[in-house]
């Protein structure tokens, strides 16, 4: 996905959350919505990446903390050509994993307890490799600024039920309804247009970083299976964020499977597999 179609897909979120205002608050509600997505974008730039690491209780750790990881992560970094992010973990039995940060400089990369557990060493690589290929790819940004609208459209529409919002709009009542119900659709279906195509591409990268293309999908396999019958709480709580996950971490509720933002995990597994085979030393 190109950064032009990536930019109108964002654009079309705030377009929608300005949308949600109108029918909410009027003209009003509309200057206010636009003041307020303002606002979220520029905070969002600076603290979004903080945001979602304390969200999901994530705690850095150094060479000598974990070192082993520490040191997988610097080594692909270099790898990669890029600057050494900083090191998360969570404390989770759901192995996935999440990379975050405005920029290459100034970047993240989290991986759970389970992970760590239930991976080798070779299939990590492969999973931080992914992670970095986000960093490099500059996917990260996109993918915070992207949950902090959509999580302010559910508050919208939360705001909308509960409290009837402005029911003088053209359309009345039933717009008031609309953007209760369509607002969070709507939210998904972009984060899902956005997300999709660059799993796949931060599939590639990672493959070229690491050098292993089944490394990564051997470590897909795993996370896919993990994460279908082990809960993420705090992924559940916070599903906007769920599409910064290298697999899925939504599993708890039906409603999480209505639209999925990340690609089918054994499609992935078969493009890295016809990577593979397409460089041949890579196996």
């Amino acid at each position: 996905m190109n950064y032009a179609r990536t930019a109108l897909l964002l654009a079309g979120m705030t377009g929608l959350f300005l949308a949600a205002g109108f029918m909410l608050g009027g003209e009003g509600g509309m200057l206010l919505a636009l003041v307020v997505a303002c606002g979220m974008n520029l905070f969002a730039y600076w603290n979004s990446d903080k945001m979602v690491l304390r969200m999901y209780g994530a705690q850095q750790v150094d060479e000598r903390s974990a070192p082993q990881l520490y040191r997988l992560v610097e080594q692909l970094a270099r790898r990669a050509e890029l600057p050494m992010p900083k090191v998360f973990i969570m404390e989770n039995d759901q192995p996935n994993a999440f990379a975050t940060g405005r920029n290459p400089e100034n970047a993240s990369v989290a991986a759970t307890t389970g992970l760590l557990r239930n991976l080798n060493q070779e299939e990590i690589a492969g999973v931080m490799a992914h992670e970095l290929a986000h960093v490099k790819n500059r996917d990260t940004l996109i993918m915070t600024i992207t949950a902090t609208i959509a999580g302010a459209l559910s508050m919208l529409a939360n705001f909308a039920m509960f409290f009837g919002g402005n029911r003088d709009n053209p359309m009345g009542f039933i717009g008031v309804l609309l953007v209760a119900i369509l607002a969070p659709v709507g939210a998904m279906i972009v984060q899902m247009a956005i997300s999709r195509a660059r799993e796949y591409e931060a599939d590639r990268i990672g493959a070229e970083i690491c050098g292993r293309p089944l490394w990564l999908a051997s470590a897909l396999s795993k996370l896919e299976q993990g994460a279908a019958v082990l809960d993420n709480g705090a992924a559940e709580r916070n599903p906007a964020t769920a599409h910064m996950f290298i697999v899925n971490p939504l599993h708890a509720h039906a409603a999480d499977k209505l639209f999925s933002t990340h690609p089918n995990t054994a499609n992935r597994i078969r493009r890295l597999r016809e990577l593979a085979g397409a460089t041949g030393p890579w196996t």
